[in-house]
């Protein structure tokens, strides 16, 4: 299964910059780390943004996970990346309940899956 309406998939700019791409951000500096080692960078944000929702458009859904708010989705896969070397990585995204646009939470290298 896909994510669901993955082409109206929205990627906030400040979970790209202020946190993916931030090395200043105490959670987030090792995912900045990893993602600009395949070529992403925070003044083009836009192109990891765009990877993340082509990944959610083509690689399937991992788990689902139902909560009060919505379902939180997991989708593994390889992420389209400006060096070519195409990492695996895990993409967390969220759709309310009641809603049809998801969007996204976080990403993160697959364990064992890098290239």
């Amino acid at each position: 299964m896909k994510l669901p309406n993955h082409e109206k998939a929205v990627v906030p700019k400040a979970k790209i910059t202020d946190y993916l791409l931030s090395l200043s951000h105490r959670d987030g500096c090792s995912k900045a780390k990893f993602f600009m080692l395949f070529g992403f960078s925070p003044e083009r944000w836009h192109i990891l943004a765009q990877a993340l929702k082509l990944h959610a458009a083509h690689n399937e859904t991992a788990r689902t996970e139902v909560s009060d708010f919505g379902m939180r989705y997991v989708v593994e896969g390889t992420l389209l990346s400006p060096d070519g070397r195409n990492p695996e990585i895990r993409s967390i995204w969220f759709l309310k309940s009641g809603a049809d646009v998801p969007s996204f939470v976080t990403a993160y290298p697959l364990k064992g899956k890098a290239k």
